[in-house]
């Protein structure tokens, strides 16, 4: 059974940081792509942040420069670095692997194939 398990959120005011991790089992992260999204209760799931195969990450406008994916393969792990947090980076943040690195690059939730359950991320004023 593939899980996707998210760790590291919590709470944190604004301009403090957060490191989120997300450990795979059941499925290894080399040759597969990796996407991080977020979402708001009530607001439709916002796609974050993408690491290729490769290790060539690229972001969503509203966090590039403050946040940093990263992967260390040999731990089935996907990073998350968040710096300089703001109020409106508070949200549930999941991460998401697939095969095809047009999925991960999509933005769409529904065309990864598989996802996490989240972790919170709260950053106060």
């Amino acid at each position: 059974q593939v899980q996707l398990m998210e760790s590291g959120g919590g709470s944190v005011q604004a301009g403090g940081s957060l490191r989120l991790s997300c450990v795979a089992s059941g499925v290894t992260y080399i040759r597969r792509c990796l996407a991080l999204f977020r979402q708001v209760a009530g607001k439709q799931r916002e796609w974050v942040s993408m690491i290729s195969i490769g290790a060539y990450s690229t972001y969503a406008d509203s966090v590039e420069a403050r946040f940093t994916c990263s992967r260390d393969n040999s731990k089935n792990t996907l990073y998350l670095e968040m710096n300089s947090l703001k109020p409106e980076d508070t949200a549930m943040y999941y991460c998401a692997a697939s095969y095809f690195e047009h999925r991960c690059a999509s933005h769409n939730w529904a065309d990864v194939t598989y996802r996490g359950q989240g972790t919170q991320v709260t950053v106060t004023s």
